[in-house]
């Protein structure tokens, strides 16, 4: 959660108002951190999430537990804002498990849908 966090940060540095002659220095160091820190930080936190599916449909077993509770917000977050695409096909197919939830539907009916963009 936290690449995802800085990512959502440095995102807004980019499109904050600020003076003309600040803005491409601001753009400048945000573009710089994403490409050099934070982008691959998600992109290696992803594989690495990719990867724990291989052997399971759940992160801790083979039983939908708490510890899939807990990655649903991070695998939403990064479904809509932090690149988790098709590179990342079990990942996309846990998040469709977790969709298919009776719970998950009822919480969608009283909360409504995630806010993320």
């Amino acid at each position: 959660m936290p690449p995802l966090l800085l990512k959502l940060v440095f995102d807004k540095v980019r499109s904050a108002p600020m003076p003309f002659f600040v803005k491409p220095v601001a753009r400048g160091i945000a573009d710089k951190v994403t490409a050099a820190f934070i982008a691959p930080n998600i992109e290696r936190q992803l594989a690495f999430m990719e990867g724990e599916l291989a052997a399971r449909d759940w992160f801790a077993g083979h039983d939908f537990t708490a510890a899939d509770v807990q990655m649903s917000f991070p695998l939403e977050a990064a479904r809509a804002r932090g690149g988790l695409d098709a590179r990342y096909p079990r990942l996309l197919a846990w998040l469709e498990r977790i969709h298919a939830r009776p719970a998950y539907q009822r919480a969608l009916e009283v909360g409504g849908p995630y806010q993320l963009g």
